[in-house]
This record gives C-alpha cells, structure tokens and sequence, in this order.
C-alpha cells in the first residue's frame, strides 16, 4: 500500500536533511566519477568504459537494499539497479549515462579534462554536466531515502547505459530482452538539461535525428594540379556544388520532399515561443557568431526547436596540412545531419537526401552515400502526462516560479526505444544546463546545481506518491 501523507513528509525531511549534512561528499563523488575518461567512441579507453560501470555499481551498492546488476551488451555494459519495495505505488525508470564525449580539442581546455577542476563555484572536466553530475543526483537521493527512512515512496529502477554518446546502438536489444525487468509508468531522465540557469524549465519536446555521409570520386589517384587542373573534374569542386545544392537562399532545406508530414505550429504555440526571455543579441554574445541565418519567416528558438534542420558536419579532402601542395584530390567527403520534427520519418530522410545529391552530380565524378544507423524520431510528453505535472509542480516549489516548457534541439535516441519497446514516455529532470559546454573544450557544472537537484528530485518521488494516493 502506499503510504500516508505525513509520514511522506517526515521521510522527505529526512532524507532532506541526509543531502544537506553529505553535500561535501556529493561533490567529490562527482570529481571521482567525472575522474574516469569513459569514452565510449574511443577504443583505447574501453577499459576504462568497464572501470566507470563498476565505480558506478559500487555506488549504487552503497545504496540499502538496492538491487544491483551489469547488464552485457555487444558494446558496452549497462547499469541496471531496482527497490520494489512499495507495493501498490507507482514504478519509475530512472535513465542517465556514463559514457562522455572526445575531450579533443586538448589544447582548448583550460585545465586538464580528467582531472575535474573545482574553480569558483562550478566544476569543470569532461562529463560533469553531460551526464555524471545529474546522474549522481539521481543515485544520491536514493541514498539518502534509503539511509534515512528504509525505502523510497514509490518503487524505482535505474537504468544506466555506456553508449548514449554513440548513439545507443545496442541499447534496443537490451531494452527489448529486459523488457519484463524494465516496465515503468514513465522514465524520468537524468539525461538532457535546463534551458537557463536563471529561470527553471521543463523540456517536453525534442528534435529526432537522420544521418548520412558520402563520397565524391573523380581519378583514381591524386594528379598533379598543374598538369590535370582544367581536364578533369575536381571532386572538391563537385562536392562544394552539391553540397550549396542542400539549401536554398533563404536557408530553406532544398530536398525534395524534405518537408513533407511536417505539422505547422498553431499561432498560440507560436506566440508561447515569442514571449519566453530570449534575445538574439544575448544568443550571439554567448555563442560568438556575428548574425544569426536560418529558415525564412520563423525565430531563433524555432528553428532550433519545431523546425526539421539538414547541417553540414564536415567537409574534407584533398591537402590540408601545412603550406602548399599543388593536387588535384581524387576523393572529396562529407558528413551531414538533419535534426527532425514531429510527422517525418527518419528512415525516410537519408533517401530523399541521396536522391537529391544524385539529380545534382556533376559530370566527371561519382557518388557513394553512407546512410548512418544513429537516428531517432521526433518527440513530445503529452501535456496531460502525470510525469510532467508532478515536474513542473516540484520545480515551481523549488524555484518559487513556474518552469518555462522548452523544447530541445538535440535528440536522444532512447526515447524512442522506451516508446516503442516499453510503451512508455520520458520526463527530463536533469539540473545540467544549456550553456555549461557540454561536447566543447571547458565542460562545466554550476555546483549549487547539485543541491537544487536533490531539493527537486527528493520532492517529485514524495510528490508522486502523494498524486498516487
């Protein structure tokens, strides 16, 4: 049975009280943790994808009476943990991630990306904010639940991958063999991150993802560029027209049949973006471009947010080292993503994309298009979902001002396997926030942020119960 409101309330001021007198603790769990260069790309550091999974079972063991397992997959392991204590509650799955990004560029980094750096009242290091500091959040407020009271208000399971930054290739498999072990009323995330840092936000949406590279071909090796410059073809050329082909002017996606299933937003949903705290001015000053470009007749935050993007992610060939080497390349490559709404399908996306690049090829080369298998479809938590009111109530209670509802740029694969496999939707509950570098040199994580969290996570397990009663 559930339990009561008051002894909700005493457990939730225990376990309060536990996280404020371990808030030093907290902290340097996280230095040890974000210590480990799990890297998941990279294979040189598969050991220590390995050694991170096991620091984070030994942590979750810490925790009284949690259930704790490794999960093998054809790449990574996973972290799986469980207390089913409370019968007749609601279950949650809680999901995050230890795997990190490249730290490359090196010599970007202020202080060493492994070595998490305490400056003031952030944390900078690789993985701080994406994804190990919202992640600890999560377990440590387990900890103190169970520490202080015995058990938690409602059941929870936690889910914990090594692939997220890869794109959770083998995640699939692993949710559908464990599906019967995995079954939730909803995932709350520990993965994705607030808008701002000055106001809360809740991210109900998120763009899905297609992927592809190619290749342009001309001779078969790298020619003299005095003796063969002007008789043939240069892929370097060919693929710089294909790729001004993608776009027209005005920034539109040039692809036919690009848009096509794509929901136009209403006028109100329109006039909700206009009004959220956003300035392009601010936006340039943080990102450092002189102006901003994109699809005619819509705002910045809807580009980034509601509307289907198609960007260029690399572009290379020939000689690009030092000096001058007169060639005439053989080859020229590149690498495209297209961010996606709600009504197109990924699947569909790299074939109109190759179409496209076929009907504009230029004479004297050939192509060869990659279709990547990284994608993800659009996604958006239902209004009325219980997850997200107990969210927006928690924060409004933390903060002392309702959270803005933001959507995200980015695109987590997982949602989609949760959706189709498990039948259920995704809350984001993570306190990283947009700004703090994450992927980039100089990756940070604003310290109070960790306090913040276990305020807010803390209240939404009491909170859901109590909604459950």
């Amino acid at each position: 049975m559930s339990r009561p409101a008051h002894e909700l309330n005493t457990g939730l001021t225990a376990a309060l009280d536990t996280l404020a007198a371990r808030r030093t603790e907290s902290l340097a769990e996280l230095l040890e943790f974000a210590s480990i260069p799990s890297v998941s790309a990279q294979s040189q550091h598969a050991p220590d994808m390995l050694r991170a999974a096991n620091w984070l079972m030994a942590r979750l063991r810490q925790c009284a009476g949690l259930n704790v397992e490794l999960w093998p997959t054809e790449g990574h392991p996973a972290v799986y943990a469980e207390w089913l204590g409370q019968e007749g509650a609601p279950t949650i799955l809680v999901y995050g991630h230890y795997d990190v990004q490249p730290p490359e560029p090196l010599d970007r980094w202020n202080t060493l990306p492994f070595s998490p750096t305490v400056i003031g009242d952030r944390v900078y290091g690789r993985g701080v904010s994406d994804d190990k500091g919202p992640l600890l959040i999560a377990v440590q407020v387990a900890d103190a639940y169970l520490s202080a009271t015995g058990g938690l208000p409602v059941n929870v399971k936690f889910l914990f991958e090594g692939e997220e930054e890869v794109g959770s290739a083998h995640l699939p498999a692993l949710v559908a063999e464990k599906a019967e072990r995995l079954r939730a009323d909803f995932v709350l995330s520990a993965d994705g991150g607030m808008w701002s840092a000055e106001t809360p936000s809740l991210t109900v949406s998120a763009r899905g993802l297609a992927a592809l590279e190619f290749t342009v071909r001309g001779p078969a090796k790298d020619l003299h560029s005095g003796r063969h410059g002007g008789s043939l073809q240069n892929p370097l050329h060919a693929i710089s027209q294909l790729v001004a082909s993608l776009h027209s002017p005005d920034g539109r996606v040039a692809v036919e049949g690009f848009y096509d299933g794509v929901t136009e937003r209403t006028p109100d949903e329109r006039a909700a973006t206009a009004r959220l705290p956003f300035s392009d001015e601010a936006y340039l000053a943080q990102t450092g471009a002189p102006g901003t470009f994109g699809e005619a007749g819509f705002g910045t935050l809807e580009r980034q947010w509601d509307r289907p993007t198609l960007e260029l992610n690399g572009l290379w060939g020939g000689y690009t080292g030092e000096g001058s080497k007169t060639v005439l390349p053989s080859e020229a490559h590149a690498k495209v993503t297209c961010r996606l709404v709600p009504g197109q399908t990924p699947a569909r996306i790299p074939g109109m994309i190759e179409a496209h690049l076929r009907r504009h090829l230029p004479p004297g080369v050939t192509l060869e298009v990659r279709p990547s298998d990284h994608s993800a479809s659009a996604y958006h938590i239902p209004a009325d979902h219980l997850g997200r009111r107990v969210a927006r109530e928690v924060l409004e209670q933390v903060y002392g001002t309702p959270p803005l509802e933001v959507g995200m740029g980015g695109s987590i694969p997982v949602l989609e396997t949760f959706q189709q496999v498990l039948g259920i939707d995704t809350v984001f509950f993570s306190f990283a926030v947009g700004d703090e570098d994450i992927h980039a040199p100089n990756e940070f994580f604003r310290i109070p942020r960790i306090a913040e969290g276990h305020q807010a996570w803390a209240r939404y397990l009491a909170r859901l119960a109590e909604h459950h009663e």
